[in-house]
């Protein structure tokens, strides 16, 4: 795993602490997905579904949509690790829970 793989999985695993402390987000489902396969493949799974994860919503609803997964594949340091595609939908995703 890359410098850049290993501080994106990081990025995952913190996310999961910061939504169980601020918003009491207990999503035990994506942290053993991002235990079991690493925090980029993971992310992609995630994004490769049809339909939207319930953590978009928790976290939209607790007012931190910069805790979700759609928003660490934007972040400028992390677009490299993601095909073009990936990051269409990710935007697509955000922009479609804020209305």
């Amino acid at each position: 795993m890359s410098s850049l793989e290993m501080k994106f999985h990081e990025a995952m695993l913190n996310v999961y602490k910061v939504a169980l402390k601020e918003c009491r987000y207990r999503a035990k489902g994506f942290l053993a997905m991002v235990v079991e396969m690493n925090g980029v493949d993971a992310a992609k799974r995630l994004l490769a579904t049809d339909s939207m994860q319930s953590g978009l919503y928790e976290l939209f609803n607790c007012g931190r949509l910069d805790l979700t997964v759609e928003t660490l594949f934007l972040q400028e340091e992390y677009r490299q690790l993601f095909e073009p595609e990936e990051l269409v939908e990710a935007q697509r995703r955000l922009e479609k829970i804020k209305r």
